[in-house]
């Protein structure tokens, strides 16, 4: 096995042609071909590298071009511009029912799926038996699978996916059709693939199980990587994008902002040259701007989170005050020091939050998921907390 990547897209971009007018004829279908027409962009300038072994999950608003990237890193669709290149035997589960004949019984299907994803007949007949056990559907093999339930569906599918001894298992929320107990049966054998260092690529909307499995997470946003890192942090951008990583209560007050938070620097000093991995006791300066286009913002408070993954706030700067906007519209720079970066251990991410200081409403809430990294010690969890410990005979 080479060191090559699992799977490299590089700039792929996926266009397809919406004609809002339908032809009502053969002749009207070749004299309007082209007009009418209207073009979307399901994925644009997608650049991923997955390495061998990792669990990546593809999450996003719905129309956000998941299923779409997907099928372009399977080979299933062709890109309009960039390439993908994979290396290694890829099982696909992305469409339900996707390469079953309706009119075949469920046991010829096992052959043809299988076939199609690179086996011999002599390599499904030893695998046979441990598909049809793994799908439970013993009873139902010679039935057509027309009259398959969606549940049958799936775990065929899967049942024959995962037997052909994949290199790469792509996924696309199929899983979401199956019951509790076929999840569990499927997670389990996720969890195998990861312990064989199988790369596994699926699309969710189960944010707790990206959260659970996965190693690294992708966030799709009209068709573009809005964030690439960490599943907390990538589940935490999701729900940015939503909207619902908020309360009700915490929205911006005004429809039109009251102010603007611009690109953050997070140095060993303000302005200087931006790092992502600080040890425990080196300075750090953290550099933003705002902007505040009129009085509305006038005094407003400001505030930097230092946030951990799943959102957990591990530290908060400027509620002592000391950081306020001053009365004059303008853009200003925002610099924060930190003489000595606390003994924390783990990736981190950056919240700025401006507040009305009399009402409390936010008037502008800016995250920036640029991971950054802090050492404290080699044998620390996110705090290294003092202590002392006394052991004596019960």
């Amino acid at each position: 096995m080479t060191d090559a990547p699992a799977i490299v897209a590089r700039d792929v971009s996926k266009r397809f042609l919406i004609h809002r007018k339908r032809a009502t004829s053969l002749k009207e279908r070749f004299v309007n071909r082209g007009a009418q027409a209207e073009e979307f962009w399901a994925v644009r300038d997608l650049s991923l590298e997955i390495s061998r072994g990792e669990t990546v999950g593809l999450i996003g608003a719905n129309g956000s071009g998941k299923s779409t990237a997907l099928k372009l890193l399977a080979g299933i669709l062709r890109p309009t511009s960039g390439e993908v290149a994979v290396h290694g035997r890829i099982a696909s589960l992305l469409e339900l029912g996707a390469g079953f004949n309706g009119e075949l019984s469920g046991r010829d299907n096992v052959y043809l799926n299988a076939s199609l994803l690179g086996l011999s007949r002599k390599e499904v007949d030893r695998h046979f038996d441990a598909i049809v056990a793994f799908s439970e559907l013993e009873q139902f093999i010679d039935n057509q699978v027309k009259n398959y339930s969606s549940g049958m569906y799936v775990r065929l599918g899967f049942a024959v996916a995962v037997h052909i001894d994949p290199d790469i298992l792509l996924v696309d929320e199929v899983l979401a059709v199956g019951d509790e107990s076929f999840q569990r049966k499927c997670l389990s054998k996720i969890e195998e693939f990861q312990r064989d260092g199988r790369t596994i690529l699926f699309v969710s909307h189960s944010l707790e199980l990206v959260e659970q499995i996965c190693t690294r997470s992708v966030v799709l946003d009209h068709g573009r990587v809005a964030y690439d890192g960490m599943p907390a942090f990538a589940t935490g951008t999701l729900r940015s994008i939503l909207g619902t990583d908020q309360p009700r209560e915490q929205a911006v007050a005004d429809h039109t902002p009251a102010a603007y938070v611009h690109g953050i620097v997070i140095s060993d000093r303000p302005g200087g040259e931006p790092r992502d991995h600080f040890y425990g006791g080196e300075p750090m300066g953290v550099r933003f701007e705002i902007e505040a286009p009129d009085e509305r913002a006038a005094g407003a408070q400001v505030t930097v989170i230092v946030l951990g993954a799943g959102d957990i706030p591990i530290w908060v700067m400027g509620q002592d005050g000391r950081a306020t906007l001053p009365p004059v519209p303008g853009r200003y720079h925002v610099d924060f020091t930190v003489p000595a970066v606390p003994p924390v251990m783990g990736g981190f991410i950056f919240a700025v939050t401006v507040t009305d200081p009399a009402s409390g409403a936010i008037l502008a809430h800016q995250r920036f998921f640029d991971t950054v990294k802090f050492t404290g010690s080699t044998d620390v969890g996110i705090v290294d907390v003092p202590h002392t410990v006394e052991t004596w005979r019960a």
